[in-house]
């Protein structure tokens, strides 16, 4: 079983192993383990004397963002940004946080980088008690993903500005991209927001009113970017169609420009077809200029036809 613990007891931090932690009193005890196997769970139920349905939601498999109150702890599942090669799908990393006053239990299957800024702020002295930390962790989560959810907006405005029919399949590749990006983040988002919220609201003696600012700040900032991302897959959506638009004018500009040309020749092949018979008859075929003559007379049926699309405006 991997992972480490902290005791925080007026101001001074102490860095312990998660076995060693789980009898200490303190202002706040922080034990975080880093997968959840049979030993975990083990540990969970048996030394930390969690109630089976708390240690069920701390090793799901599949989580998403929700918070519930059980008794005077709260159960928290977030979403947040991960350095490991993560699916188009599902793109963030998940913590699952138990906390009553004094003590919390936090869960990983996946590396979270706010794991490591909250471990920073807590051995600087910032955090103090289970509201201080349960805020921390949703404020570096918000902090971090606002970044990467802004660069996706200006990675399609950068494809909104760039509106090339040169350019068509890179750029709807980009787009798409973006587009799955942007739904694979609102699909936590939105729920993320509303666990936070749900959270600074619960009746629990551990979170303080400063606490519940953090936490209010930290859903707002949520709630910002769940709107930008549904602009940005509308956006998407409608930059995709103005592609399919230029593909499509594309094909029709090319296909008139190949009509044109069929329509050329068509009058010309007739006359060259009927004149390469071999047939008794052919007009002036022991003539020395009935080839150039024939050539002329091509000639002028091409310039004349492609004067009456000229006129008529079809090359526009």
């Amino acid at each position: 079983m991997s992972g480490f613990a902290y005791c925080v007891q007026h101001e001074q931090v102490m860095r312990l192993d998660p076995r060693e932690a789980v009898d200490h009193q303190a202002e706040l005890v922080w034990i975080h383990l880093t997968e959840s196997d049979t030993e975990a769970q083990a540990w969970l139920i048996g030394e930390a004397g969690l109630a089976d349905y708390v240690v069920e939601s701390l090793t799901a498999t599949e989580t998403r963002p929700r918070c519930d109150q059980i008794g005077d702890g709260a159960l928290l599942n977030l979403r947040g940004r991960s350095n490991d090669a993560m699916p188009m799908s599902d793109p963030l990393a998940s913590v699952r946080i138990w906390c009553v006053a004094g003590r919390v239990i936090s869960v990983t299957r996946r590396h979270l980088s706010a794991v490591a800024l909250v471990e920073a702020e807590l051995t600087k002295g910032m955090i103090h008690d289970p509201g201080d930390l349960v805020a921390e962790f949703a404020t570096a989560i918000t902090t971090e993903l606002d970044p990467e959810v802004a660069e996706l907006g200006d990675e399609l405005d950068d494809c909104e500005a760039d509106l090339d029919a040169d350019r068509i399949f890179e750029l709807r590749r980009k787009v798409t991209q973006v587009r799955s990006a942007a739904i694979g983040y609102r699909r936590f988002l939105s729920p993320q927001r509303s666990a936070i919220e749900k959270l600074a609201a619960l009746p629990v003696p551990w979170l303080e009113d400063d606490d519940r600012l953090h936490l209010t700040a930290a859903a707002d900032r949520a709630a910002r970017m769940a709107e930008e991302l549904e602009s940005i897959r509308e956006r998407a959506a409608l930059t995709h169609e103005a592609l399919t638009d230029l593909r499509a004018e594309q094909i029709d500009s090319r296909s008139l420009v190949i009509a044109i040309v069929a329509m050329i020749f068509l009058p010309l092949t007739f006359l060259t077809g009927l004149l390469g018979m071999n047939v008794e008859g052919i007009p002036y075929a022991k003539e020395s200029w009935a080839f150039w003559g024939v050539v002329a007379v091509c000639m002028l049926l091409a310039v004349m036809i492609a004067g009456y699309f000229v006129r008529r405006r079809w090359f526009r």
